[in-house]
């Protein structure tokens, strides 16, 4: 791991500050508190035991949608709700990043559902999201969009439309607004006690795994947004407390694309479970599994099993040579905290529960990547006494880089002798900010060549990393920061790439 006067610069202000708000866990919940916070002129420190967005927040279904399952739920609010943020986070807050991609839901003769009771379904979701969409396309026009489709025993498909992110990507982007807005961030930094004052929770003792030091951290409030470790923290607030909720566990693969596909495929296995698979960075993305989980958090991983329920799961709509074992490019897993309940973790509702400690902690439990903006404010809202804030303007606003990719990939393609996959990829990733990434090939134009072959990723990009996102090792670019992990690409030669490129960004 490499370490930089960076690093030095926040642990000096983590330890001199006094903070409006400390926030605790950098997945996209933590992330968005902490910039929402700063925006509004709060002197804000954002801390995680790992890296910004290297549990949950990226393991997910990676996906900004409606939730068209929760409608069979009867979450009709949570649809509505998150239909709002998914059009926020398209025009406003990260259009770089969100993309849009219409979505096949199959029907099997046998299968848990008839073709008017989707149309039915479809329509309302449809009309929920302000789309036009909603309706049935006939087994060869549907196979004309994924090549993969299963004809036999296809009875027709329901089309909606939903979209798509890189989820590490907008955490990360969350923590750079949090940080332009004057938050001290630092990763890989866990907190191991908490302070009080009168019996107040009034910050805390920070570990940096990096350097060893201890740092105290002072707050007026601190909020836990720790997610699957959210437990812990309370504990520390008040020792011998019964756990919130309970661990599911949700595990994606990916493949090889062999073909394009314009439309991803919504395939039921219920009247509740879905698997989703869906052209995504380059590869087929498959998932998730939704499975009790008792371990160690930190622990957590894609089984054998894991891997093979996915594959079949999505055989149900795939051709089987398409999800052949030895065509695996990569797995991962991540965890959901759910509420206790006497039925499976697949029923458990995903509302959001926010909870107030003996000492005034704040706990964010539960959350949905595509509405962590409305989470983020709720959160506020709730501490605003204690803060001091008047009413709160709920607007979206752009995160860093937000704009139009189109129109700086065809820019950066003009500009710099780069390929127009790898353009689209840095106009995709960083948008309006992918010109300060290529501008480090000024000096040294191999920056300009790609890490690997089969990846649009560039060797600026791991500079970039190193010198502008807070990465410490070649996990952190590898994982959070390019598609090299998710494509298989996490071989010895280019870890020790990444490590020499890493050596040579100059820390900020």
């Amino acid at each position: 791991m490499t370490s930089g006067p960076w690093r030095e610069a926040a642990r000096a202000e983590l330890a001199r500050a006094p903070f409006d708000l400390l926030v605790v866990g950098s997945g996209i919940v933590g992330a968005g508190i902490a910039s929402e916070a700063a925006r509004v002129g709060l002197r804000v420190a954002l801390v995680d035991r790992s890296d910004f967005g290297g549990a949950t927040s990226s393991a997910s279904s990676k996906l900004i949608h409606g939730g068209l399952r929760y409608l069979r739920l009867g979450d009709v609010k949570l649809v509505r709700e998150a239909h709002a943020e998914r059009r926020a986070l398209l025009r406003v807050v990260a259009p770089h990043l969100v993309r849009r991609i219409p979505f096949l839901f199959p029907i099997y003769r046998g299968g848990p559902y008839r073709p008017a009771t989707i149309q039915a379904g479809l329509w309302t979701y449809s009309t929920l999201a302000g789309d036009r969409l909603g309706g049935l396309v006939k087994p060869e026009r549907a196979r004309r969009s994924v090549p993969a489709l299963r004809l036999e025993g296809l009875r027709g498909c329901g089309v909606y439309q939903d979209s798509w992110t890189h989820d590490g990507r907008l955490c990360l982007a969350n923590v750079t607004a949090a940080a332009e807005a004057g938050a001290t961030v630092l990763n890989y930094a866990e907190v191991v006690d908490l302070a009080t004052v009168d019996g107040a929770v009034a910050g805390a003792e920070v570990h940096d795994r990096l350097s060893g030091e201890i740092l105290a951290v002072s707050a007026r409030a601190v909020v836990n947004a720790t997610g699957p470790w959210l437990d812990v923290l309370r504990r520390l607030e008040e020792p011998g407390l019964a756990p919130y909720g309970q661990l599911s566990k949700g595990v994606h693969v990916t493949l090889p694309l062999d073909e394009p596909w314009s439309s991803a495929l919504t395939i039921p296995h219920d009247q509740i479970r879905v698997t989703f698979a869906y052209p995504w960075e380059g590869t087929l993305l498959l998932g998730t599994t939704d499975t009790p989980y008792e371990g160690d958090p930190a622990d957590v991983t894609a089984t054998d099993d894991d891997i093979d329920t996915v594959l079949a799961e999505a055989a149900v709509a795939v051709d089987g040579a398409v999800l052949r074992r030895d065509r695996v490019l990569a797995t991962y897993a991540g965890l959901r905290v759910l509420p206790l309940s006497d039925g499976s973790t697949v029923d458990a509702r995903r509302e959001t529960a926010i909870l107030v400690g003996r000492g005034g902690m704040l706990t964010v439990a539960g959350g949905k990547l595509t509405t962590y903006r409305h989470i983020a404010l709720d959160a506020l809202e709730r501490l605003a006494p204690t803060l001091g804030l008047s009413r709160l303007d709920r607007r979206p606003v752009p995160l860093p880089g937000a704009t139009d990719a189109g129109n700086v990939a065809a820019r950066l393609a003009r500009a710099w002798p780069i390929e127009q996959p790898v353009a689209a990829h840095l106009a995709h990733f960083y948008g309006s900010r992918a010109d300060r990434v290529v501008a480090l090939a000024a000096e040294r134009p191999e920056l300009l060549e790609r890490v690997h072959p089969d990846a649009p990723d560039i060797g600026a990009q791991v500079v970039f990393a190193g010198r502008e996102e807070w990465a410490t090792s070649a996990a952190d670019v590898l994982h959070r920061r390019t598609t090299l992990a998710a494509r298989g690409l996490t071989g010895a030669d280019i870890v020790s790439r990444i490590d020499g490129l890493l050596g040579v960004a100059v820390p900020r």
